[in-house]
């Protein structure tokens, strides 16, 4: 699965979202201008030692991840959206898209792909989560319907996941 972040602008959140994509084993895609340098000591703080776990692609455009992930199904979050994050059914090599913090994805984007645009359900009174949140709600729901199939054995027990599993394999 893959997560693309389009001109993020805050280095702890996407320092947040590279250690979720490093222990979940989701491929993060930074679609530039990044509003920070990958070395940021404090995207780096926020990863902490999880960079060596981290498949990461810096992108110059968002075009550039469209050519290269052609053949996958693009989500785009985005709190303008009527469908539901939880109404998708995805599969592992989905790409779930989220916009820059100040103004989230470019409206003619959202408008060429409306069939393709999920939202988290909030009041109408909030303008929006923190994205590095957005992030992990979605990205953890769609884990856990394809049943988390890069969870690493701890402590010799195995987590079975997938639907509603509490149950861990010896």
């Amino acid at each position: 699965m893959h997560i693309v972040l389009v001109e993020p602008e805050i280095p702890g959140n996407t320092g947040n979202i590279a250690r979720l994509c490093a222990a979940e084993h989701l491929t993060l895609h930074l679609v530039e201008p990044l509003g920070f340098q990958i070395d940021d000591k404090h995207l780096k703080r926020a990863g902490l030692d999880y960079w060596d776990l981290l498949d990461v692609h810096v992108h110059p455009n968002y075009d550039s991840v469209v050519r290269m992930l052609a053949g996958h199904h693009f989500y785009l979050n985005t709190t303008k959206a009527i469908r539901s994050y939880t109404d998708i059914s995805y599969d592992g090599d989905d790409v779930l898209v989220f916009g820059k913090e100040t103004k989230g994805l470019p409206e003619e984007l959202l408008r060429s792909h409306k069939e393709d645009c999920i939202r988290i359900p909030m009041i109408e009174e909030a303008r929006s989560l923190n994205l590095s949140n957005a992030v992990a709600i979605v990205a953890m729901e769609a884990m856990r319907q394809v049943g988390f199939p890069h969870l690493l054995k701890q402590s010799g027990r195995l987590f079975k996941g997938g639907t509603g599993s509490n149950e861990y394999l010896r």
